[in-house]
């Protein structure tokens, strides 16, 4: 073989990645090349092998399609997710069990609306949010007003999950997107051809995506919507693949005046729901996405210039494989906690048998409601017993007491469990006294 064969197979027949990674032509700029290529032709042999496996895309950007590839990376990262997030093997039993996962459920849907906005712009502490969406207290400002839309969209996707993606239905999630943050004649409706709608880097005030015409929206979204619904003009792309397709889709298209973020990212768990990928109830990717901005911008630059959507469906794919392995592990850890509650419950004075057994319940259930009839009943002792063990859990703080009706009902408090760790801390501890002989 003489030397041009050798080096046209070495173009020719390479591989699409660099030891697991989807290079970009950055990228190479500091790498050394393979011996006896230059680093253009590096980057010609990772092209011709992505070529090889790409599949075009109904995306079009002037004229151009987009095209996605399989790399070894993108196939493991969509069978971790495959595994984990619509499969029920080796869950935690908080997330399986019907009495406690809908505790799991909203804590991820308050999450992804509070990161979602921030992602946007909204400063509000993720304290403040969280106990204006527990309490349901009214929003005090614009940032308040997003993070409550956005949540509401997150509930509305969890609604509506089994409806098909039409634009129709695109239209009414942005409008519950920005209820409250926008003017009413524009929430809902596709930016017009008189709006300048520009995506600009914040820090040096650059544009770095000018969407395409007004007046392909109608049609683009009408794409978006068959893409949703599995038609793919070349071969099969996986679910999660076209789920985080159609996060990059409505992003690139920004067919809205403003919210299109928020609106790309509940559209990919309004996806992800649709194809059965049901744990996304509980993940929050925008959590992760606002602690690296200048990367999931970057694969979002990275994709559309060079018409490859890989760089920011693998981005992406890694987001959510973290995002699944920190809900196992906040699920975990909370499970822990549960079950170190006899241990805690034992060091807390000034209960007895029957209020140990009342807090478990409510430590492990913060859904659980308490009637003096039913304690009453359940150990067996009279009214008047029942009625004291309950109002002195009340008076300690441990239990809230609501009328309903003639009857008083029972729940834990909302951060029982930090009280009774409070309370077994200040509790006096025994010394032991040694007595020397002859003393």
């Amino acid at each position: 073989m003489d030397l041009t064969s050798e080096r046209a197979q070495r173009l020719f027949t390479g591989r699409p990645e660099v030891d697991g990674e989807y290079y970009h032509w950055d990228d190479l700029a500091y790498r050394t090349p393979p011996a006896g290529l230059s680093r253009d032709e590096w980057w010609l042999s990772l092209l011709s092998a992505r070529h090889a496996t790409s599949v075009s895309l109904p995306l079009e950007d002037r004229g151009t399609s987009f095209g996605i590839s399989n790399p070894d990376s993108l196939r493991r990262l969509v069978h971790t997710i495959d595994r984990d997030a619509s499969g029920r093997i080796e869950l935690p039993e908080p997330v399986t069990n019907p009495a406690t996962r809908d505790r799991y459920v909203v804590a991820g849907l308050m999450e992804e609306a509070i990161t979602s906005s921030q992602l946007e712009g909204a400063s509000t502490t993720r304290r403040a949010a969280k106990e204006m969406l527990a309490k349901g207290r009214p929003p005090r400002n614009d940032s308040e007003r997003m993070i409550l839309s956005n949540y509401r969209a997150m509930e509305w996707v969890r609604e509506h999950q089994h409806q098909p993606i039409t634009p129709k239905a695109v239209q009414e999630l942005h409008r519950v997107v920005v209820a409250g943050t926008l003017p009413a004649d524009d929430a809902g409706r596709f930016r017009r051809a008189d709006e300048d709608v520009r995506v600009i880097d914040v820090a040096s005030g650059e544009v770095v995506h000018t969407p395409p015409p007004a007046d392909s929206l109608p049609e683009r979204l009408a794409m978006l919507g068959r893409f949703a619904a599995g038609e793919v003009p070349e071969g099969f792309l996986h679910p999660v693949v076209r789920a985080i397709l159609l996060h990059f889709w409505i992003g690139f298209d920004h067919p809205f005046v403003d919210g299109n973020g928020r609106t790309a990212r509940a559209v990919f768990y309004w996806q992800m729901l649709r194809e059965g990928y049901w744990l996304t109830e509980f993940i929050s990717i925008s959590r992760l996405l606002n602690k690296a901005r200048a990367q999931y911008a970057r694969s979002y630059v990275r994709s559309e210039s060079t018409h490859d959507a890989t760089y920011f469906v693998l981005y992406q794919l890694q987001i959510v494989r973290r995002a699944i392995e920190d809900v196992f592990a906040y699920v975990r850890r909370k499970a822990n906690e549960v079950r170190s509650i006899d241990v805690l419950l034992r060091g807390v004075r000034g209960v007895n048998r029957r209020q140990r057994q009342l807090l478990a319940k409510a430590v492990r259930s913060a859904d659980a409601e308490f009637t003096i009839d039913a304690h009453r009943t359940s150990q067996g002792v009279t009214y008047q017993t029942a009625r004291t063990d309950l109002l002195a859990l009340a008076e300690r703080g441990w239990l809230l007491k609501h009328q309903d009706g003639r009857a008083f009902v029972f729940t834990p408090a909302p951060d029982l469990d930090h009280r009774l760790r409070t309370a077994r801390s200040a509790a006096p501890r025994a010394t032991a006294r040694t007595t020397r002989p002859g003393a």
